[in-house]
């Protein structure tokens, strides 16, 4: 809680209040894969139980391509309420979109109960043992690690990525922590990527990872896919899909991409046969795919090829207003299409009391809203 102390103002009763600034020296090693999971699920069964405690992801655009993403949310039971925001400049080649500099995110954080600031946090919260790999990772990771616990097949011990990243190495954590993975098989379009992808992530993740030549073998006899590239087409073909698989894809893009000229059509990662198969389609929030036209499923619904009665939410999922997987053959869908508040609070929140446990950070004081300066 913020620090409130009451000070003397020539016989005037005045609030002095404190607030933590965490930089990114200060978040190193803080949360682990497991408890972010952990803490994601509760946000969204909470903000299925209270939504309006939760809000769509808000982008603009420059003339230039920098682009800036904020996140509302709060998860109560924890006792926050905030927003993230992180800037980025977009740039995209052929098929992959790339980001020439992204800056810190920033965090600042509420009581859920009082409003009062507990603390303005600068910087990537990262996995404890992995460190920092890209923007986002460890949020997307365990967003998708809830999807991995509700639809995969609880004996699922295989995996085919498509990916050689941060996301990739932080999603396959995630998967390890909530299903008995032993095997994993990895493409990406450069070999040395995918060869050092899978010395990294055998050596990290105690897993056999092995490097696959062409993107077809990435999907055969596996129980989950996932999907962790920058690419702007289909990255497999849906006839690849198998009974019984569970598919995460990431890419969420919004439209102004498209309409302010930095890309030429809605990015896809699945084509319209991909999501034609699965027996379940989730998603994190279907006003996502509306306000932002995300490819994958806004264009299929476009062409008549889906309907939106088949579009879970994850919270409905999870607070059993709708069904997850009901039988091993079936093909899931988790399409983990935006980050929410409800995520980067409850996440911030957790490195926020870790940090303040462990005597990080600097103790700013303030005036309280309202209190004189004293000049």
């Amino acid at each position: 809680m913020a620090i409130l102390l009451w000070l003397s103002d020539f016989g005037r009763k005045v609030y002095s209040m404190g607030f933590l600034l965490l930089r990114p020296q200060d978040l190193e090693g803080l949360v682990g894969m497991g408890e972010a999971i952990d803490i994601i699920e509760l946000a969204y069964k909470s903000a299925a139980q209270y939504p309006v405690i939760n809000s769509p992801r808000r982008r603009v655009h420059s003339p230039a391509g920098v682009r800036i993403s904020t996140f509302a949310g709060g998860v109560h039971e924890l006792g926050v309420i905030g927003i993230n925001e992180h800037t980025e400049l977009v740039k995209h080649s052929d098929a992959v979109q790339h980001y020439p500099y992204r800056e810190h995110p920033v965090y600042v954080l509420h009581s859920s109960s009082d409003a009062r600031l507990l603390a303005i946090i600068v910087g990537e919260i990262d996995e404890k043992t992995i460190g920092y790999t890209s923007a986002m990772a460890l949020r997307t990771a365990a967003t998708s690690g809830v999807g991995f616990r509700l639809l995969a097949r609880k004996n699922a011990k295989s995996v085919g990525i498509y990916g050689t990243g941060g996301m990739a190495l932080n999603h396959l954590l995630a998967l390890k922590c909530v299903r008995p993975i032993q095997k994993a098989k990895v493409f990406s379009r450069d070999p040395n990527h995918r060869r050092d992808f899978a010395e990294r992530a055998s050596r990290q993740l105690d897993l056999e990872v092995t490097p696959m030549e062409n993107p077809r073998e990435v999907m055969r006899d596996v129980d989950v896919v996932i999907v962790a590239t920058n690419s702007n087409f289909p990255v497999f073909q849906g006839e690849w899909i198998e009974p019984g698989q569970h598919i995460t894809g990431i890419i969420g893009s919004n439209v102004s991409l498209v309409k302010g000229g930095w890309l030429k059509q809605r990015r896809r990662e699945m084509d319209d046969a991909a999501m034609q198969r699965p027996d379940v389609i989730m998603v994190n929030m279907r006003e996502a795919v509306v306000q932002d036209e995300q490819g994958d499923i806004f264009e299929p619904i476009e062409k008549g090829l889906l309907t939106w009665d088949r579009i879970h939410e994850l919270g409905e999922v999870l607070h059993g207003e709708r069904p997850g997987r009901t039988g091993d053959q079936q093909i899931t869908l988790h399409k983990n299409n935006v980050g929410l508040g409800i995520a980067d609070a409850g996440i911030a929140m957790r490195a926020y009391e870790l940090a303040k446990g462990n005597g990080r950070g600097i103790q700013i004081d303030i005036p309280a809203p309202g209190s004189s300066t004293g000049h």
